[in-house]
């Protein structure tokens, strides 16, 4: 809901379309994601990590009450907005890193897969509910009712880990070098010596930073198509509504075989499938292609995601996962950027264009130089699992 309403609300707040307006919420996502991401995953690998997530979404739900305070008392402004979303990025680059990797210390390696894809359909669920509720509370209450909303939602995720309990973890021996500086190489080095891991994450950055359609979506939305909130949010939902039915069908699926073949045809279908929406002059084509856009994009971030934590030893998941967050936060957020500085140059559908045909060209070269990435087949040796605990 929060996003959807950030999107809106600048628009509303410039008055008229303004691209780069819109890209700067990218900025403001990503900069501090860059700073703080690989700190995050150093925290993650050495303290608690359900004690991080109580921190993060405590400061999250602050920053949600913040921009209603604001909105309610006529206050807000873009740069207001701005520093708000900044402050959340933060608090996402310390979240991201404990929550990822988590999910392996609460479940066995076998059900990785299905996991991940019930969490897919838990977080798309929440993001087809979020657009779609915030278009009609918009319209219906006033924009500083979708903030508000949002701050509360968080008690249901604290209360969440209250829930869970203690949760077992495995810990660096205590010979090696705790130094912050040294366990961050430590992470680097990993990555680096692990071509499947480095070159999915490769591709999910420039797959999804040329592929930034939802960006300019308030645009593409109220000038283009001619809807209103409630059509904005249904757009804003549909790559969602794509994800959560591809989600359930993978989550049924006992074994997925061939995964690196799939997660790689996946990725072109999505930018083949940002093309048609770049063409889309019609508001039903354009939900249809949005629709099979978040379907592919939910087959290529299951597959991606079983692959690295199944590949990645439990002490050095959190900073894998923050290395990792640096490219799947900085692809979308700089993209959107890039967008908007296209739009502004050579058009709305051209930016969105351009964005699937280099989605495509990005997805080519990198299967031409990593050609393992395509002979993944899913039942590799496993280096996940939990041995000392914290």
């Amino acid at each position: 809901m929060q996003l959807a309403a950030i999107h809106w609300h600048i628009r509303d707040l410039t008055g008229e379309p303004n691209p780069l307006a819109l890209g700067g919420i990218g900025l403001a996502r990503i900069l501090p994601v860059i700073v703080f991401s690989l700190v995050g995953g150093v925290v993650a690998d050495s303290f608690n990590r359900r004690t991080v997530l109580f921190i993060t979404q405590s400061t999250m739900a602050l920053v949600a009450l913040a921009l209603a305070w604001l909105t309610f008392n006529n206050q807000i402004t873009i740069w207001h907005i701005y520093l708000l979303t900044a402050i959340q990025a933060i608090a996402l680059s310390f979240d991201l890193p404990s929550r990822a990797s988590i999910i392996p210390n609460l479940i066995p390696a076998e059900d990785l897969p299905s996991a991940f894809s019930l969490n897919s359909i838990a977080f798309n669920t929440g993001a087809i509910l979020g657009p779609l509720l915030s278009g009609f509370v918009i319209a219906g209450w006033g924009m500083g009712f979708t903030y508000l909303i949002n701050a509360v939602s968080f008690s249901a995720v604290i209360m969440a880990l209250v829930r869970i309990g203690r949760v077992p973890q495995q810990i660096q021996a205590h010979g090696d070098d705790r130094r912050g500086l040294t366990q961050v190489r430590q992470g680097f080095r990993f990555i680096f010596s692990q071509p499947i891991i480095l070159s999915t994450m490769l591709l999910d950055f420039f797959a999804t930073f040329f592929s930034s359609a939802n960006t300019m979506m308030p645009i593409i939305a109220r000038d283009i198509l001619k809807v209103g909130g409630t059509g904005y949010g249904l757009l804003s939902a549909a790559q969602s509504i794509g994800a959560v039915l591809t989600a359930f069908v993978l989550s049924q699926v006992k074994t997925i075989r061939r995964q690196g073949l799939v997660f790689f045809s996946a990725v072109i279908i999505f930018g083949l499938m940002t093309i048609g929406f770049g063409l889309s002059q019609n508001f039903l084509v354009g939900m249809q292609l949005l629709i099979l856009m978040g379907g592919a994009d939910a087959v290529s971030t299951i597959i991606r995601n079983t692959i690295r934590q199944l590949q990645t030893p439990d002490y050095l998941r959190g900073r894998m996962t923050s290395i990792n967050q640096i490219f799947f936060q900085g692809g979308p957020q700089l993209g959107e950027v890039e967008a908007g500085i296209v739009a502004t140059l050579f058009g709305v559908p051209f930016s969105i264009i351009s964005g699937g045909i280099g989605c495509i060209l990005a997805a080519l070269i990198i299967a031409w130089r990593w050609p393992l990435v395509l002979r993944y087949n899913g039942d590799e040796p496993v280096l996940a699992g939990v041995a000392s605990q914290i």
